[in-house]
């Protein structure tokens, strides 16, 4: 007879990872499969000072190395492959792994998270957390009075730039000649004195040995290049949820998202349940994905126990 595990939960951010620490605490014996990137975004992060508790800030890694010592302490079991696809068609669930294994489970939750859209330059990549970011609540903060550019000519572009000119001055490259944003937005870029639109350009290179110092420009109606000085590189050109193994089973707005029930984390599946970025199109931040995932193990829980299955009494600390 296989193992069936109460609860799995898929993806290992903070969403997936304050879901463990619940129902670990429950006694539910979560195992979690961490994916392709273990830790999820903070693990190309470098400051984290916006997630409460650490006063003095902290390296996007080491938090997501903390919780997952806290979730093991309490029985996590984390295994690092990736989940390919499920089956949801009978219960208990079945999961297939990237190492072709099956594996069977009672409740899912998912946590997979979204990845942000990158323009796929090579120093873009490698600059990740040091001057080159996809959230600007996130990272805004450290450019107090510097110079940053923004890439996109969408709502989120525009929102970002608005967003940045608390703190420095912004450059906002649009590759076509106008913005796409909604009329409004188009308004408040217009009327910002802070922001400079910079209008069918490209960029095409961002400089920078250990951080970003300015980035190459293309001229889209020419073909011209320059160079621009800047202190930081804000993508917002969009983000793709990590929704593609359970688009069959579950509803998805048209950009992927997971769609959940009012005020909760269920899905139309009964016993799967989605938290974090993967269902969170608005805020995206790391302490609303942890509030979440509270909700999904909790939800997790309540929904195993009107099964039968009710977890055994909470360990002693």
């Amino acid at each position: 007879m296989p193992e069936i595990h109460d609860v799995v939960i898929i993806g290992s951010g903070p969403a997936g990872n304050t879901a463990a620490l619940y129902t670990s605490r429950a006694n539910l014996k979560p195992i979690v499969y961490e994916g392709l990137q273990p830790g999820g975004q903070l693990t190309i992060t470098t400051d984290v000072e916006n997630y409460p508790g650490f006063p003095e800030g902290i390296m996007g890694p080491e938090l997501m190395d903390r919780m997952k010592a806290q979730c093991t302490r309490f029985g996590t079991r984390y295994e690092p492959w990736t989940v390919r696809s499920v089956d949801l068609a009978s219960w208990p669930f079945q999961f297939t792994l990237d190492t072709g294994e099956v594996g069977h489970a009672r409740t899912i939750i998912v946590a997979t998270g979204a990845t942000a859209m990158y323009l796929g330059l090579e120093n873009e990549i490698r600059l990740q957390g040091y001057g080159v970011s996809a959230c600007a609540t996130c990272d805004g903060f450290f450019y107090q009075g510097k110079t940053v550019g923004v890439v996109g000519g969408g709502d989120s572009a525009a929102e970002e730039a608005a967003f940045l000119t608390k703190f420095a001055d912004v450059h906002l490259f649009v590759r076509r000649d106008a913005l796409r944003a909604s009329k409004i937005m188009q308004q408040r870029v217009a009327d910002n004195q802070r922001i400079t639109v910079h209008w069918s350009t490209s960029v095409i290179d961002v400089l920078g040995k250990d951080e970003v110092t300015g980035v190459r420009l293309a001229d889209n109606t020419d073909g011209s290049e320059r160079d621009m000085d800047l202190d930081g590189l804000f993508l917002a050109i969009g983000h793709k949820p990590n929704s593609a193994a359970f688009a069959d089973w579950v509803d998805t707005d048209e950009t992927g998202y997971i769609l959940t029930a009012a005020d909760s984390t269920a899905t139309r599946v009964p016993g799967l349940f989605a938290a974090g970025d993967v269902q969170d199109h608005v805020y995206r931040q790391a302490i609303s994905a942890a509030g979440s995932g509270c909700m999904a193990a909790l939800e997790a829980e309540r929904w195993l126990e009107n099964k039968g299955y009710e977890a055994l009494p909470q360990r002693e600390l």
